[in-house]
């Protein structure tokens, strides 16, 4: 469990806040959270790469895949409670995980092309000085 439930700074638990506000906030930074660090093994993937370090390119890949798909299904989850009749307050915070999420997604998914391209690039080079 996240630290702040128990926190008293004003900014992560809200003077009467009741326990749904408090787990949507949760969710909101968890949110941030995996997208944060979908984004990161999404970034490592690409220097990875560039170092001609495939293997670990993929791992860091599909690293990033996991901590997308975490942050997808609380996403999931937001939606699901709103359709259910228990909508969220739309809030600067939930804007930014929205935004932090959608980023990191496309971020994933131009680092899977980056690391097919560096693939490609080595073959091609590794063709030339073969005489192909």
């Amino acid at each position: 469990m996240p630290a702040w439930p128990g926190c008293s700074n004003p900014y992560i638990r809200l003077k009467g806040m009741d326990r749904v506000a408090e787990i949507k906030m949760e969710t909101i930074f968890e949110m941030i959270l995996h997208g944060g660090n979908g984004k990161s093994h999404a970034m490592e993937a690409i220097e990875l790469a560039k170092e001609g370090k495939f293997e670990e390119a993929e791992a860091k890949l599909k690293e990033a895949d996991e901590a997308l798909n975490q942050a997808h299904h609380l996403q999931t989850s937001l939606i699901t409670d709103e359709v259910n009749g228990n909508p969220s307050t739309v809030s600067l915070l939930m804007v930014h995980a929205q935004d932090h999420l959608m980023t990191a997604m496309t971020m994933k998914d131009l680092a899977k092309q980056f690391v097919d391209l560096y693939k490609l690039l080595q073959t091609k080079g590794t063709d030339r000085k073969n005489g192909e």
